[in-house]
C-alpha cells in the first residue's frame, strides 16, 4: 500500500540575467537593469517551488508538466503555473504544509522584497505566508551568479495528505 502521509520535494531552478525582460520573483516585480530570460516570466523561486511541490506529490516536474514548447505558455506568468500545480495537488489530494526557499542572486538586493514575495506565493497557494519561508544569499562573487550572469533558487516543500 502506498505512503499516504508527509512528503518532501525539493527544486531547483536557475535563469539567465538579460536585458529587456522585468525581473519577476516571487510574483513580484523588483526594479533592475535586467530581468530573467526565459519561456515563461522566468521567476526562478516560484519554479523551484513548483518543481518541489511536483515532486513531493509525485508528479514529475515543471518541464513535464509545463513544456517550454507550448504556445499556451509563453510569457506566462508563474503564478498562474503554481495556480495549476495547487489545483494538481489537490486533485492527489494533498495540501502544502510549509515551504523553504532560496534565491541566489549578487544583485539586486532582494531581502525588501522578501514579505510581497511570500504574501504573493501565499495567496495563490490558498495557505497562511507564515507556511512560506524565503531568504536571498549571493555566492559572494563566485560562479555564475557572483558574476551577475544569472539567478537560481533552491526550495524545499512539505505535504499531506488531506
Amino acid at each position: 500500500m502506498p505512503y499516504t502521509g508527509l512528503r518532501v520535494g525539493h527544486g531547483y531552478d536557475v535563469h539567465r540575467l538579460t536585458e529587456g525582460r522585468a525581473l519577476i520573483l516571487g510574483g513580484v516585480q523588483i526594479p533592475y537593469e535586467k530581468g530573467l530570460l526565459g519561456h515563461s516570466d522566468a521567476d526562478v523561486i516560484v519554479h523551484a517551488i513548483m518543481d518541489s511541490l511536483l515532486g513531493a506529490a509525485g508528479l514529475w516536474d515543471i518541464g513535464h508538466a509545463f513544456p517550454d514548447d507550448d504556445p499556451e505558455t509563453e510569457g506566462i506568468s508563474s503564478l498562474v503555473l503554481l495556480e495549476r500545480v495547487r489545483d494538481m495537488l489537490r486533485e492527489k489530494g494533498y495540501q502544502v504544509v510549509n515551504l523553504d526557499g532560496t534565491i541566489i542572486a549578487q544583485r539586486p538586493k532582494l531581502s525588501p522584497y522578501i514579505p510581497a514575495m511570500r504574501e504573493q506565493i501565499a495567496r495563490v497557494l490558498e495557505i497562511d505566508p507564515d507556511q512560506i519561508n524565503l531568504k536571498a544569499t549571493t555566492e559572494e562573487k563566485l560562479g555564475f551568479t557572483g558574476a551577475g550572469e544569472g539567478i537560481a533558487a533552491h526550495a524545499v516543500s512539505l505535504i499531506e495528505k488531506r
